[in-house]
């Protein structure tokens, strides 16, 4: 529960995208305010090497299985912020303590993996949501949400980028608020739609006897262009052997 004077005083960060949380780092170093009183922990997934031991800021990761450690958090800490965290949270950490979701997703449209593929080819908004975790995936109620526009030149790198800038823009806005306990929140208005891993794994092998429009067929590869990540492929009728593909997409520079 939150303190009535400094609101939760222990704070678990649990993330693995560098570019989170070096500005999750810097938004406290620039808000000294928001750790008088109050202490933050940074930790990592167990099977996450390249994040154990690194240092952003002063502080240090370490590596937390969320699954097999939920009762040390919930005994320990007062709000677990998770901030591109690989880990689903279970039923009895999010029962048991506040839990707050940074997630690259405009909540209920494409909840799940990877939000900007999915919208690139349905056509759903696409954007960053702050929200609280419930036992549903990117389902609790919602603190702060932005759109981000998709273009006809994006790809899945691109879009994520931007959505990345959004959510940080959405962290320096309402981290304050959620500290401080003083945050509000209201429940989404639709169920909206779920994305699993399977539904990404399915949209990766291209069928080379399928057939589709021009349009559909340039939506699948921008969605599945996000390099350095081999995504799109097709198999080769000859060899057996898989082809990997990407899209390169430039707007027109001379408007």
């Amino acid at each position: 529960m939150a303190n009535e004077e400094h609101g939760f005083r222990k704070v678990l960060v649990v993330s693995d995208n560098s570019e989170i949380l070096s500005a999750f780092t810097d938004i406290l170093q620039a808000r000294p305010e928001l750790t008088e009183a109050r202490t933050f922990t940074f930790v990592c997934s167990p099977k996450n090497t390249a994040f154990i031991g690194k240092t952003f800021g002063s502080r240090r990761v370490e590596p937390m299985n969320m699954k097999t450690d939920y009762e040390t958090v919930v005994a320990d800490y007062d709000l677990v912020i998770s901030a591109h965290s690989k880990q689903i949270f279970p039923e009895g950490l999010v029962r048991g303590v506040t839990c707050i979701n940074v997630h690259p997703g405009y909540n209920p449209f494409n909840r799940g993996w990877y939000p900007q593929v999915f919208s690139i080819l349905n056509g759903l908004p696409l954007g960053a949501t702050i929200h609280e975790i419930d036992e549903q995936l990117d389902h609790g109620g919602i603190i702060a949400q932005e759109k981000v526009e998709l273009y006809a030149w994006d790809t899945s790198l691109t879009a994520y980028q931007r959505v990345q800038h959004m959510e940080i823009s959405l962290m320096e806005r309402y981290l304050p608020e959620i500290v401080a306990g003083t945050y509000t929140s209201v429940p989404p208005t639709e169920e909206g739609n779920l994305n699993l891993k399977k539904d990404f794994e399915a949209l990766r092998e291209i069928d080379l006897q399928e057939t589709v429009t021009f349009g559909d067929a340039i939506n699948r590869l921008r969605a599945l262009t996000h390099p350095p990540f081999s995504n799109a492929y097709f198999i080769d009728p000859a060899t057996g052997e898989r082809v990997w593909l990407t899209l390169t997409l430039e707007k027109d520079q001379e408007k």
